[in-house]
């Protein structure tokens, strides 16, 4: 388990959501493989390994999980098509800490992507389908649901339905209107871009800051505006969405959270994008 991440009251642990791998094409999009080679590897055949790191953030108010992983629910061909390099172990990452599935009290969902989500629900010892977390509420977008019960072609492929059985709005599942503070000093703001309904999460506490700002930024990779992925559908969007975010992070000196960067778990960047400063993953 690697060492929490303290900003202000709150303490954040990366857990194991799984790890797969991707065409690098597909993740940098219209970047040329000459630069973004410089700043992450890849296969001979052009794959780059991604983590699913989704987050623990200990309040004072309740266990708030970030991002799901990509979940036990994987078929053996789908394991291949992904490459899948390690499974997900969310609930042995929680059994460290010494919790239990039904000690979180919130899950906080960017997107519905299915390397997102795909820990909201599981396999269960008898082999049935359940919530991973039964206990807690869950949040997406109103538009980011919109989408997931009423997939386009695009999308149909991502959002799967099995990863949302068992959500009921109003009863377990938040939908968000723009903004909400799920607890106090946890903040859900729509951001679009990468999806119609993508939100990002702002933590603070204490005069500190974080921000997890999901598929804008993938990675340490991408601390350029401009480099987005081309999962992206909605593309200036995401741009705008990213200049904003990382201009109002670098005023509130706050960490940058990521998802699926396998060794660098938060990050700062200055005003041109260099890197000023990094959370590497470290088990001592």
């Amino acid at each position: 388990m690697v060492e929490p991440l303290r900003v202000g009251k709150f303490e954040i642990y990366w857990m194991e959501g799984g790890r797969f791998q991707i065409d690098g094409g597909s993740m940098f999009g219209v970047v040329p493989k000459v630069l973004w080679q410089k700043k992450w590897s890849c296969t001979d055949d052009n794959y780059i390994t991604l983590a699913d790191s989704a987050m623990l953030v200990r309040t004072p108010h309740g266990d708030v999980v970030i991002e799901s992983g990509l979940g036990n629910k994987l078929t053996e061909k789908q394991q291949q098509i992904f490459r899948l390099q390690q499974p997900w172990d969310i609930l042995g990452s929680l059994s460290e800490l010494g919790l239990q599935r039904d000690d979180i009290s919130h899950v906080l969902l960017t997107h519905g992507d299915f390397d997102h989500a795909g820990g909201v629900t599981m396999v269960g010892e008898g082999g049935e389908l359940e919530l991973t977390f039964p206990q807690a509420r869950h949040y997406l977008q109103e538009q980011e649901w919109e989408d997931i019960t009423s997939p386009n072609r695009r999308s149909a492929s991502t959002y799967w339905p099995a990863n949302f059985a068992g959500l009921q709005p109003g009863e377990n599942l938040e939908l968000v209107k723009a903004e909400v503070e799920v607890v106090p000093g946890v903040h859900l703001v729509r951001s679009g871009g990468h999806t119609r309904g993508h939100q990002v999460v702002w933590l603070e506490s204490e005069g500190q800051h974080a921000l997890h700002m999901g598929d804008l930024l993938p990675n340490i990779a991408y601390g350029n505006p401009l480099w987005i992925t081309a999962y992206d559908n909605y593309p200036l969007d995401s741009i705008a969405a990213k200049e904003q975010l990382l201009v109002q992070a670098l005023e509130k000196d706050a960490w940058l959270l990521l998802y699926h960067d396998p060794q660098t778990h938060a990050c700062k960047f200055d005003e041109r994008g260099k890197l000023m400063a990094s959370w590497e993953e470290n088990n001592d």
